[in-house]
């Protein structure tokens, strides 16, 4: 088979591809992790739109879920095999123009586009790999805050993010109070509970347990090997949670796919949609930063070493918006009331109704907008 048709061993940016519209930060010392240790040489990628005023004062940070990255508006094309993911929020017109707002989306560190994870050459000119370590939510933000300084950004008049985003924005606003001025927290909780990570540990298992994961040392292999039959059992897990049983029901029913019958080795409708999914993540997406970053998202806890949730949250001073999504079966909205109950005066719980489960966060745009729009428009904390 030609090698272009397979799926490579690994959908990371690699050094030397296409940086398309990425920008690059060396941090300028270790970055001291967590749970112990250090990373000694640390990458960031980011992109920009617009221009930082010389007061500081527009700066938007945008932070990605999962398997986002920096791309979060724009085409595909070189260095960028899909299109942004987050369309309908930054440009002419729409709540981040670019002419009032600079915004700033950085890949979460851990991750598989640019910044430092698994994929990336270690100090030894070898990938990572195995020996790539557990970074936590709180040190993806330990990361930005350098890209922050480095930037000249002394506040942000807003920090935005869903899911594992809205875990990076939470632990922002808790982190550096005194440098957030907004917050916008979409479909994320106070911490990640044991249905959550009930829901990633056969994840994580479908990647461990494909036999190209090689002990997670595998990015130099070519394409058709490594463990992208894992990773796409792990997106399809991952995707039947972020969206509702209604709207999979009413969507596909017990629906037959086209050309296909069930009862002689054909798929049902649900069953293809499913596999489309997983066929798209696998060419552009790294099967060891899913591994990783699914265990951030798995230890995010705002309240750990801080002497619980509620004594974490008393710490933001942010004027923040927390939408929570009607029908999310991965992060119900009752999770999104105990943040806003947290958050002392200034938090507002905002309800999306949309019958998309989690992934309404991103679906919805148009309400999305709306309320982002407004946020900015309220007097800053």
């Amino acid at each position: 088979m030609n090698d272009s048709l397979l799926p490579p061993a690994s959908g990371a940016w690699r050094e030397g591809d296409d940086p398309g519209r990425r920008r690059f930060l060396d941090l300028p010392a270790p970055l001291k992790l967590e749970a112990g240790g250090e990373l000694p040489e640390v990458r960031l990628s980011y992109e920009t739109w617009g221009t930082l005023a010389p007061d500081g004062s527009n700066a938007v940070l945008v932070l990605h879920a999962l398997t986002g990255d920096p791309h979060v508006e724009g085409p595909a094309g070189p260095g960028h095999p899909t299109s942004g993911w987050w369309p309908g929020l930054i440009g002419p017109g729409m709540p981040l123009d670019p002419q009032r707002w600079f915004v700033v989306a950085p890949n979460a560190i851990g991750g598989c586009q640019g910044s430092t994870g698994p994929a990336s050459t270690a100090p030894d000119g070898r990938p990572w790999g195995s020996r790539f370590p557990l970074v936590t939510v709180r040190d993806s933000v330990a990361a930005e805050r350098y890209l922050a300084d480095a930037l000249g950004i002394e506040s942000f008049a807003c920090v935005v993010g869903g899911s594992m985003g809205a875990m990076r924005s939470l632990e922002w606003a808790v982190t550096e109070p005194e440098r957030v001025q907004r917050a916008f927290l979409l479909a994320g909780p106070t911490a990640s509970t044991a249905d959550q990570i009930g829901w990633a540990a056969p994840q994580i298992e479908a990647i461990r347990a494909d036999p190209g994961w090689h002990g997670g040392d595998y990015h130099d292999l070519g394409p058709g090997e490594g463990p992208w039959r894992g990773l796409g059992v792990a997106r399809r897990i991952a995707h039947l949670s972020y969206r509702s049983g209604y709207e999979v029901a009413t969507r596909f029913g017990r629906d037959p796919q086209d050309g296909e019958d069930p009862l002689d080795g054909g798929r049902y409708a649900v069953e293809s949609y499913l596999d489309y999914h997983a066929a798209k993540l696998v060419r552009r997406f790294d099967a060891a930063s899913y591994v990783r970053l699914t265990q951030a998202m798995n230890h995010h806890d705002v309240g750990r070493d801080r002497g619980g949730a509620a004594a974490a949250l008393s710490r933001a001073r942010a004027r923040t918006y927390v939408a929570g999504v009607t029908s999310d079966r991965l992060y119900p909205l009752p999770e999104q009331q105990e943040l806003v109950d947290g958050i002392p005066g200034a938090a507002e719980l905002k309800v999306i109704d949309s019958p998309y489960g989690h992934d309404g966060f991103l679906i919805e745009t148009p309400t999305v907008a709306r309320l982002l729009a407004d946020l900015l428009d309220e007097p800053a904390s």
